[in-house]
């Protein structure tokens, strides 16, 4: 285990019957917002490694005394059941390494930064939000978070703490698609971009003039949106080829 680092977990929330955060003691291991650890665990005997693990972004910024990660319990699983069951001062393994390109260091200037989400994929952005980095060099924010259900709406506090320290320069957007929930908007991302619906809540224009779009989700999301923007005449960014679009896939 000499490649890992050894943690504590401080503290464990359950969200709902399969969304969970754990709050993390491991101060050794340093990041930027936006990339993600491999938290492990002891593999079970007879297994060919000594170690499960599995990528987990930071929900907190860098500057937190402690780390944060948000997942989906994934009944069956080799490792998330077993990160769900743990509780204050139990140990934890972490990755000696953070990883990940998806920073806003890596995003080119634009008048206005969408970080579009669904389920867990807000995580990442909520350490973004949280840091100078995205308020330097955007004009405006718009996070939209997606969900099946309301439940699923997780980090309002820290969300709410952004409304109040960035007013007139950030907005957020919930979305539900399986139920209706006051103040959120009905649907899929990709449906209420193409008909203009996000953008009339948001109060931005969501195009190649003025924006970039931080896409962190599922595949289906990931992929629909990209196929909407496209017809805006948005696309991939890559170092080589600046566009206007960078993506992560978690769920």
């Amino acid at each position: 285990m000499s490649s890992w680092l050894e943690g504590r977990v401080v503290a464990r929330r359950g969200w709902t019957e399969t969304l969970v955060s754990l709050t993390v003691d491991a101060p050794a291991l340093t990041f930027q917002a936006g990339q993600f650890a491999r938290l492990a665990l002891p593999a079970p005997a007879g297994s060919p490694e000594p170690m499960v693990g599995r990528p987990y972004s930071f929900v907190n910024p860098p500057e937190a005394p402690q780390h944060e990660f948000l997942f989906v319990v994934v009944p069956g699983g080799p490792l998330s059941p077993r990160l769900a069951a743990l509780d204050a001062g139990d140990a934890i393994w972490l990755g000696p390494r953070a990883n990940g390109f998806f920073c806003v260091s890596e995003v080119p200037e634009a008048g206005t930064l969408w970080c579009l989400s669904t389920g867990t994929g807000l995580g990442p952005f909520l350490s973004i939000l949280r840091t100078a980095d995205p308020w330097s060099r955007f004009g405006r924010v718009v996070l939209v978070h997606a969900v099946r259900v309301a439940a699923e709406l997780v980090y309002r506090d820290a969300i709410d703490g952004v409304l109040r320290d960035r007013a007139g320069a950030f907005t957020y957007v919930p979305v539900v698609s399986r139920e209706t929930h006051a103040g959120a908007l009905s649907g899929r991302i990709p449906a209420l971009i193409a008909d203009g619906r996000l953008e009339a809540r948001a109060g931005a224009a969501l195009n190649a003039a003025d924006a970039h779009a931080m896409l962190c989700g599922n595949p289906a999301m990931v992929d629909d949106v990209q196929a909407v923007l496209a017809t805006r005449g948005m696309r991939r960014h890559r170092r080589r080829e600046p566009g206007h679009i960078t993506v992560e896939t978690y769920w």
